[in-house]
């Protein structure tokens, strides 16, 4: 498969997501027709279940991480071509019918991080996940210099420069941590991200989250705390006073 210069691809990291993945993929095919779907050394016959469709499919041999999976993806795309990169999760909670909101935002600010926030759906989300998102919307928040809605929401869009400027180390005990980390070293760059609200899904068809909410948030915030006392910023960082009225640039 290739691409032609200066589109938009979609990404989705995929780890034994049978359940799912082919109304994902395929759904992601009705938005834009540059799909990779990134096979993290699935058990369950993942990349089996999107035969037929017009999908490039890349498969992990050992398991690597969403992170790691995801960078392979997006890299791969921008080797063929794609000067942005829409990612979603494999598993059914980002509805790929979205992708058009994010894509009408990022087209508003060309060179930003676009992100789907899904926290003003509180009622939909459990409440262990809602709580361990706030704690770490104010972390990633404190640590970028500017508030963010949703820092731990994986339906974004990257451009291309992002992926290029920034140096996060990824591993599969950072996978959570990649997400949040690259808006700190995004925003040391100068590449802000702005949020647009989307649907939240959470169902029975989709395997259990590999999210924790207590371990991720845990490696996130240890993550921030060791970036702001490594760069000597941290009792720059808790002034009251800093995010007040700093919010992401809306579209």
């Amino acid at each position: 498969m290739s691409s032609p210069a200066g589109i938009e691809a979609v990404v989705i990291p995929a780890h034994n997501e049978a359940r799912t993945i082919r109304a994902v993929a395929a759904g992601a095919l009705q938005q834009l027709p540059f799909v990779i779907v990134v096979d993290d050394a699935s058990t369950d016959g993942t990349a089996d279940l999107l035969e037929g469709l017009p999908v490039l499919v890349l498969r992990n041999e050992q398991n690597r991480g969403k992170a790691a999976s995801l960078l392979r993806g997006a890299h791969e795309a921008i080797e063929r071509g794609a000067s942005a990169i829409v990612t979603l999760d494999g598993d059914g909670q980002h509805s790929p019918e979205d992708i058009p909101l994010l894509l009408k935002a990022y087209r508003a600010m060309p060179g930003s991080i676009v992100i789907g926030a899904r926290l003003h759906h509180r009622d939909r989300i459990p409440p262990s996940r809602y709580w361990a998102n706030r704690v770490a919307n104010f972390w990633i928040s404190l640590a970028s210099g500017y508030r963010i809605a949703d820092t731990q929401s994986g339906f974004r869009i990257y451009p291309a420069r992002a992926l290029h400027a920034t140096r996060v180390r990824v591993d599969r005990s950072r996978s959570f941590v990649f997400e949040s980390e690259i808006l700190i070293e995004a925003a040391r760059h100068g590449i802000v991200a702005s949020c647009v609200p989307i649907n939240v899904v959470y169902s029975d068809r989709g395997r259990a989250s590999y999210f924790r909410p207590v371990v991720d948030i845990a490696r996130i915030v240890r993550m921030v705390a060791w970036r702001l006392l490594r760069e000597g910023t941290l009792l720059r960082a808790l002034n009251p006073m800093r995010l007040a009225g700093k919010k992401a640039a809306s579209p």
